[in-house]
């Protein structure tokens, strides 16, 4: 195969699948952008609460990833292998996974939504909404890691288009239904955080059921009953493998990134507003970075399992490249982003103030946040390297970042905004880390048996 057309294979991969991968991830953000202005449209404490609410269900997610990116490591390489049985075992081995942790977390928000409140805040008028906000959103936690499982397999069986469409159909039915519970229309009253909680539920309910219901289309991939109750032993090993440094690092990342909320909560009412606004306008920016990032997980892991090594190994070094590109196209983003947020968000002079700052520290982050999310994420996780994720966790945000902005939150008493930036500074320190990684290969793995 010559270099031309080598280009037009991996360009066309890349872009067929990052762009579904994008728009899926931005709609889901926009489903928090939503929430944040509607919510911050009646009352700043209404999205504070419950931006401070959904940190237990991004802290559900961490363990929910574990087992869907384990099943997309795996996946993506025996889909390349040609291997359909045994990417049905992996994924009936990922629904079971998936299905305890949501019963767990359902449990917890049913009957310890005040408990949990406490670990982000002592404002009491934000822990009263947060509660009000779980008790509904808590029922939508069971459905989350079962649609998560099959939205993965569907992406790595080469259906991402499919994904991005239910993901899309769903959000724009969350953001209507946001519209009609929160401010109350058709003769419905106004419900506040319930309603934000109350769409939220029915929009999860109309996810699975479309997943599962494409799930039996010809050419995509259900769960065979005779494999979702037995345990291939073999394979639960291989699945381990990859699932407990994933799990470490996850927790290590989801803990840390919810004690940067908690930090901010403990810095006032202000700090905390202006912190749901820049993490919202965050997490739409860093779309581009994870469409990438997945996108790079399939591709290299595809190569990979089919035994093509050297050109997984090609596409890997292609995608850390894009990735630099990604990271100053975010930065430039952030920076084009901030005023038309700022015009829109209705905060107090005070947290108007500190967003700003923020803004301006979340430039700089973005670069090494689409470097370390394609590299680490994607190509280190498409050939099963994910120890080392694991272990720069532990150094740069366990035994730096953290560290840094609670001794200035509690001790040092620094201005918010230096608070915020030591919160950011893991993704720029661990980059020299993570490239001397990338170029001792240990990620050029075909897993498959």
């Amino acid at each position: 195969m010559n270099g031309k057309t080598n280009n037009k294979i991996f360009y066309n991969k890349l872009w067929g699948l990052m762009l579904p991968i994008v728009l899926q991830n931005l709609m889901l953000a926009l489903v928090a952008v939503a929430d944040a202005f509607m919510l911050g449209g009646m009352d700043q404490n209404y999205m504070s609460a419950v931006s401070l609410a959904t940190q237990i269900q991004f802290i559900q997610n961490m363990f929910l990833s574990a087992a869907t990116a384990s099943l997309g490591i795996l996946g993506a390489q025996y889909w390349g292998k040609g291997d359909v049985k045994t990417l049905d075992e992996i994924f009936c081995m990922a629904l079971r996974l998936c299905g305890l942790v949501s019963v767990v977390f359902f449990v917890a928000c049913a009957f310890g939504g005040r408990y949990l409140m406490l670990i982000f805040t002592n404002e009491s008028v934000l822990i009263d909404y947060g509660v009000n906000y779980l008790r509904i959103a808590g029922f939508s936690y069971l459905l989350t890691g079962i649609s998560q499982c099959y939205l993965v397999i569907m992406k790595v069986s080469e259906h991402a288009r499919t994904t991005a469409a239910i993901s899309s159909a769903t959000v724009c039915i969350n953001i209507i239904l946001n519209a009609v519970f929160i401010y109350g229309a058709f003769g419905l009253e106004a419900m506040g955080v319930r309603g934000a909680a109350l769409a939220t539920l029915i929009a999860r309910i109309i996810e699975l059921t479309c997943a599962v219901a494409v799930s039996y289309r010809k050419g995509y991939i259900h769960p065979q009953m005779k494999f979702l109750f037995r345990r291939n032993k073999q394979l639960s090993k291989d699945f381990s493998k990859c699932a407990m440094p994933l799990l470490g690092a996850c927790l290590f990342w989801g803990i840390g990134f919810t004690s940067y909320s908690s930090f901010m909560g403990h810095l006032g009412v202000d700090a905390a507003a202006a912190n749901s606004v820049a993490a919202v306008v965050r997490d739409v920016v860093c779309c581009l970075s994870a469409g990438i990032s997945g996108a790079a997980g399939i591709m290299v892991g595809n190569e990979l399992g089919a035994g093509n090594l050297e050109r997984g190994k090609e596409y890997g070094i292609r995608l850390l490249k894009i990735s630099c590109f990604c990271g100053i196209v975010a930065a430039l983003l952030m920076c084009v982003a901030a005023p038309v947020v700022l015009h829109f968000v209705k905060l107090t002079p005070q947290a108007i103030s500190y967003l700003k700052g923020m803004f301006a520290v979340i430039a700089f982050y973005m670069i090494g946040r689409a470097i370390n999310d394609v590299t680490i994420n994607g190509i280190f996780g498409a050939g099963g390297d994910t120890l080392f994720d694991m272990y720069s966790l532990a150094v740069c945000m366990w035994c730096l970042a953290i560290p840094l902005a609670a001794a200035g939150t509690y001790y040092f008493h620094w201005p918010v905004v230096v608070v915020y930036a030591c919160t950011c500074i893991d993704e720029v320190g661990k980059l020299p880390w993570v490239l001397h990684h990338f170029r001792k290969y240990k990620w050029v793995k075909d897993l498959t048996r």
